[in-house]
């Protein structure tokens, strides 16, 4: 992303927003927590042309096959890139821009009931392309399915074998840090939260998508949740019904980045995007009509 110069009261991972109108400026006063300004916006997506264009992609490729929840994650970020207000994040009553486009969701190492957990984190650049998105993710998955341990879990391990007066001790101090953007980069890195969209994949485990909180910690304003692929009725506008493939999102986001004209017409790029797929082949900066 576009590297500017560091200003005072800026942060490592955003910058400062100096020009908001007098509005987005008062709300973060008055509703300074995150968790208090959640909206929750649901979209079910045709996948009709998606499921085309995936066999097309996949033809003649048996490792690693481009898969519905990758071409998600790339919609998602080129949404995002072109719509940049929804890479904004408030902290300690401020407003700022985030300095990287990214993404987190967490990947199951075993799917079992002990199976542990890893973090994926991927960055995006204006010139990636669902391809590059998909070579990402394949490698992130690759990494931390293969590595016994991710260094965000071994930091929460630290803490729960301290004596527990001196982790809660730690941990209020680290919290003082979060407020003010004095986080360790270390942690920055490791943690899902201070992404700019975290993704969870929850068709791939058999449940509907549905409402997802954020958290006060961190500053990750977007998180979406994906559901179960299922045939749905889908009517024309003479009332007539046919059976398709589809799939829902939940997405839920802090209200006070933006309004709601700006969420709704950046969902609706989401949903152009994945129900003309080929639109990803093209780099993420290129725009859409929509």
């Amino acid at each position: 992303m576009k590297e500017t110069k560091k200003r005072l009261g800026d942060r490592k991972d955003g910058t400062l927003l100096r020009d908001l109108d007098s509005m987005h400026f008062i709300v973060p006063l008055l509703y300074p927590n995150r968790c208090d300004n959640e909206a929750f916006i649901s979209e079910r997506i045709d996948l009709t042309k998606l499921e085309g264009y995936l066999a097309r992609k996949n033809a003649g490729r048996e490792d690693h096959p481009l898969k519905l929840f990758y071409v998600i994650v790339a919609a998602v970020g080129k949404a995002c890139l072109l719509r940049p207000k929804m890479n904004r994040f408030i902290a300690n009553k401020n407003m700022y821009q985030r300095n990287e486009l990214t993404a987190a969701f967490v990947v199951k190492k075993e799917f079992s009931d002990s199976g542990a957990e890893a973090l994926a984190k991927l960055r995006f650049q204006p010139e990636d392309t669902v391809d590059t998105v998909w070579e990402k993710i394949v490698g992130q998955i690759t990494s931390t399915r293969s590595e016994k341990i991710d260094s965000s879990t071994e930091s929460m391990d630290m803490f729960n074998k301290m004596p527990r007066f001196l982790s809660k001790f730690l941990v209020w101090i680290v919290t003082r840090l979060d407020i003010h953007g004095w986080v360790p980069s270390s942690l920055i890195e490791t943690d899902p939260y201070y992404c700019s969209i975290v993704l969870t994949n929850l068709g791939s485990i058999k449940l509907h998508a549905g409402y997802h909180h954020l958290t006060n910690w961190g500053t990750n304003s977007l998180f979406i949740a994906v559901g179960e692929r299922k045939k749905r009725p889908w009517y024309d506008e003479e009332g007539n019904v046919e059976m398709r493939d589809s799939i829902d999102l939940g997405i839920t986001v802090d209200e006070r980045i933006a309004d709601g004209y700006y969420y709704s017409k950046t969902v609706r790029l989401v949903k152009k995007l994945l129900e003309n797929p080929e639109l990803l082949d093209a780099p993420l900066s290129q725009e859409v009509e929509y």
